[in-house]
């Protein structure tokens, strides 16, 4: 199975910063960020919520092109987009990851193990 994703070209400025205004995903972005490089199961985010509310905010990072979900057997492994993203938009992603910082009104992902890009 193959999920959907747009295209480097596809990616939309407004959209990203729309799916980008949420906490939740903001936090999984962050999350994702200090995780660089490595596919994360969904499971990763479980304290963000239920199945059900995580499975919303990943599909809507990965239709704005934020993410990259792939299909491993009963698992999906989440990507952070950044080479394509600072392909389209240089320093977007960098700026918005430095302005969450350690920002209280954003969710807990993974415990205390965020390490932040200095």
């Amino acid at each position: 199975m193959t999920l959907p994703h747009p295209n480097t070209d596809q990616i939309s400025l407004p959209i990203v910063l729309g799916v980008l205004g949420d906490p939740t995903r903001l936090a999984i972005v962050r999350y994702l960020a200090s995780k660089e490089g490595v596919a994360l199961n969904c499971s990763q985010f479980l304290d963000l919520g239920s199945k059900t509310n995580l499975s919303y905010h990943l599909a809507k990072l990965r239709e704005a092109g934020v993410t990259r979900a792939e299909v491993v057997g009963t698992n999906r492994m989440i990507t952070l987009r950044r080479a394509d993203l600072d392909a389209r938009f240089p320093g977007l992603l960098d700026s918005v990851i430095a302005a969450a910082g350690d920002d209280p009104a954003l969710p807990a992902v993974g415990g205390h193990d965020i390490e932040l890009p200095a």
